[in-house]
């Protein structure tokens, strides 16, 4: 009698882990989701600045701003990057026209003083600082819900569900053009 109370606590035990392990590895895999959308929504939304910012551009330099909105729209600026390796890709991307639009604001001193660039410029920024604080989020949810697939006993019900570790999100290029000393203190 005893022993058969003492399994069946056992087995409640373990079926009550189980399921409060399988509930936080959804709930971290939604939140992981939820922080790739939210990265890829401030990418379109940061996309659409930097088309913003050519176009201002372009009353100055109509051939070099044009070309630079031809390639972010052929090069996509709008697809789905709903993966860590899409989402790197895109903001690779507009680092590269950030970059040449850059220089084509550098030859027009004027340009740089007008107030309709600078209020596209200063958005640009908003978006830029949006996309940073979401790939912590992501990377920090990430950390979380790779910590649970690894550590035992979490690890046990997360391959029997079928989940697996997160990428994660690698350091913006833009990031460390801005912080070059950066680069250095990490290799210490």
């Amino acid at each position: 009698m005893i022993v058969g109370a003492v399994l069946l606590g056992l087995l409640v035990c373990v079926i009550g882990y189980f399921i409060s392990t399988q509930r936080a590895l959804v709930s971290l895999d939604e939140m992981c989701k939820n922080a790739l959308s939210q990265i890829e929504v401030q990418l379109n939304s940061r996309f659409d600045a930097v088309v913003a910012l050519a176009k201002t551009a372009a009353q100055y330099a109509k051939h070099e701003s044009e070309t630079i909105i031809q390639t972010i729209e052929a090069r996509g600026g709008h697809t789905s990057a709903a993966t860590p390796a899409g989402i790197n890709a895109q903001s690779d991307l507009l680092g590269q026209m950030m970059g040449r639009l850059n220089v084509v604001v550098e030859q027009y001193p004027e340009l740089k003083a007008s107030e309709l660039y600078l209020n596209a410029q200063e958005g640009q920024k908003e978006y830029e600082e949006n996309v940073r604080v979401s790939r912590m989020v992501y990377n920090d949810t990430a950390t979380k819900m790779n910590r649970l697939v690894r550590q035992w006993p979490s690890s046990i019900v997360a391959s029997l569900l079928h989940f697996d570790e997160k990428e994660y999100l690698k350091v913006d290029n833009e990031q460390k053009k801005a912080y070059p000393d950066l680069d250095e203190a990490f290799k210490k």
